[in-house]
């Protein structure tokens, strides 16, 4: 990533320069995959996403951060957060600004009361650069179709997440 790279809020960002990103990086269909039902009627965490600047000051990558839960079999909500989409223009893929997202998007998180993050993706790459996992996720649920081993959690405390569960908006 060049080092005239800028990160700033994502709410600073004019919603249809977002959203025109986002279809770049992921086609219009996005719309119909599992982590937007994920996130239906929610409203991004403000604090927790961000957009990548290049040196010209044009975005050329979001990652959004959203307020999701799981609800044990017993019917209690555990909140989360959900990460993503990290989203990077296709010609600017490989240049960092991704991963840069990320860590910007996790060291905000409250270390006071960390709530465990969740995310649809490779976890060999999330995994290895920030602690994701599919381990405790085995007995989860989603409201759509998506590949088990993609459904990733980062916890301090794994033993604190419920073993099974729907993940779903958080309305609390």
């Amino acid at each position: 990533m060049s080092s005239v790279a800028n990160l700033i809020p994502l709410d600073h960002v004019d919603p249809a320069l977002v959203e025109a990103l986002l279809d770049r990086a992921f086609e219009p269909e996005r719309r119909t995959r599992t982590a937007y039902q994920l996130r239906e009627g929610l409203e991004a965490l403000p604090a927790l996403s961000f957009a990548a600047l290049d040196g010209s000051d044009h975005l050329v990558g979001t990652i959004q951060c959203w307020p999701v839960g799981l609800t044990d079999p017993a019917g209690r909500a555990h909140p989360m957060i959900m990460v993503g989409p990290v989203a990077v223009l296709p010609e600017q893929q490989g240049a960092g600004y991704g991963k840069a997202l990320m860590s910007a998007a996790l060291a905000a998180l409250n270390p006071r009361a960390p709530l465990p993050q969740v995310m649809i993706g490779d976890p060999e790459y999330y995994g290895r650069f920030w602690g994701f996992t599919a381990e405790p996720t085995a007995g989860w649920r989603l409201p759509g179709p998506w590949e088990p081993r993609r459904l990733l959690v980062r916890c301090d405390n794994p033993a604190v997440l419920p073993r099974e569960g729907l993940l779903g908006p958080w309305r609390g």
